[in-house]
């Protein structure tokens, strides 16, 4: 395969090129051998008219990954052949884009390919921690016990991940209809209290003035209003997807209370469990480190993991680096990472630390409903005081001015 990359040189200068390997791994360990620091590396692909097609329609699912795993795993060892047991999972799909990656991976390996080798083909279905369990699963001749353990480790990941979108459900329609309940009254309610007021020449304090100017700029120019929104919002996506803006947004997420800590523990969880799959699978560890380095998402956690890689290279042991940085990872993960790497046993070390966050991540999930709800109820409270005293102040003006 061909790939695309950038290394940076000793003295600071950053070489772009192209070059044929095996793997991304075996050529940012080749530009390591240079002396050089891989920046980045990339496939370059050949725009098929099945890659374009299956780009353009549809995708896969984690849900629909699990069941594939699970059933391959299955039939491999109830003795199926491979080849035999993507036909039938072809069959079984009603995903059509699934359905045509697995009639590609059939025809790679009838023509002596490799699962693992067909699978880079579609990098936007198939991760890097599951191309390289399965070429791990190949090489040692586990691979219906792989799969078995990537279907566990997708598992994790499907529930995490609808854990934590499951606790934001409620806040974000309570938020929600306040939002809408709130713009509602602004283009309704307040114009028939303005109107009272303007015919009366009653003086309006400061609050009730603001909202009067929320009001008409709502019911004036309602659609302008919702271009800004949406023009705020694309924006705020647009700059996340920078390095120096993304990197603030990232630390502003982690400083948030209660949501901070739950994203940290599941970024705990989210690396202990990576690096344990791709361990126990017997990938080594500079490379399950590249590779959990891309799971992750915050570009703070991704820089520890990049680092740690030096750290690595150099002697330095990999629990040094969460001990340095507790800012990101709890105390125990480099203290039970410096214990497994004493005993020769990190790998089911980093599977306890993953265990005990992911169920304290479930705790945390059960009970923050009940955590959030006092602070949107004060949210509220504030909210509909603010109104209250702002309309209702000036009403008891017009009264006095009546008697």
């Amino acid at each position: 395969m061909k790939f695309k990359f950038k290394e940076q040189t000793k003295v600071g200068d950053v070489i772009e090129g192209e070059q044929d390997s095996s793997d991304i791994f075996t050529l940012a360990g080749e530009i390591r051998a240079r002396g050089n620091i891989p920046v980045s590396v990339e496939e370059l692909k050949i725009n098929s008219g099945l890659n374009m097609n299956l780009k353009i329609f549809s995708g896969v699912s984690l849900s629909e990954k699990i069941m594939f795993t699970n059933n391959l795993s299955g039939m491999l060892s109830a003795g199926l052949s491979l080849t035999r047991a993507l036909t039938v999972l072809e069959q079984q799909t009603s995903n059509i884009f699934f359905k045509n990656i697995l009639k590609s991976l059939t025809s790679d390996i009838n023509k002596g390919d490799t699962l693992s080798s067909g699978m880079k083909k579609f990098p936007e279905v198939f991760s890097g921690v599951f191309i390289s369990m399965v070429h791990s699963g190949e090489e040692s001749g586990g691979l219906p016990g792989t799969l078995k353990e990537i279907g566990l480790t997708l598992k994790k990941t499907y529930d995490l991940n609808r854990k934590i979108k499951g606790a934001m459900i409620y806040p974000s329609v309570i938020v929600g209809a306040i939002f809408i309940i709130g713009v509602l009254m602004m283009i309704y309610v307040v114009p028939t209290l303005t109107k009272t007021f303007v015919d009366t020449g009653v003086k309006l304090p400061a609050p009730t003035r603001f909202i009067i100017f929320i009001s008409d700029s709502l019911k004036d120019h309602f659609l302008l209003f919702v271009f800004i929104i949406g023009l705020i919002s694309s924006f705020s996506i647009f700059l996340s997807k920078f390095s120096l803006t993304k990197r603030y947004f990232d630390l502003f997420i982690l400083k948030i209370p209660i949501l901070g800590t739950l994203i940290k523990e599941m970024n705990t969880a989210r690396t202990a469990r990576t690096l344990s799959s791709l361990l126990g699978s017997g990938v080594d560890l500079t490379k399950a480190l590249i590779i959990t380095e891309e799971v992750l998402q915050n570009i703070h956690y991704k820089e520890l993991i990049h680092n740690s890689v030096s750290c690595i290279e150099k002697g330095i042991p990999l629990s040094l680096s969460f001990k340095e940085h507790t800012n990101l990872y709890p105390v125990m993960m480099g203290e039970m990472m410096e214990v497994g790497e004493e005993t020769g046993k990190l790998s089911s070390m980093l599977i306890d630390i993953a265990t005990f966050y992911e169920n304290e991540v479930d705790d945390k999930t059960k009970n923050l409903s009940t955590i959030i709800e006092p602070v949107l109820m004060v949210f509220i409270g504030v909210a509909v005081g603010f109104f209250a005293i702002a309309m209702i102040k000036p009403m008891y003006t017009v009264m006095d001015s009546i008697k």
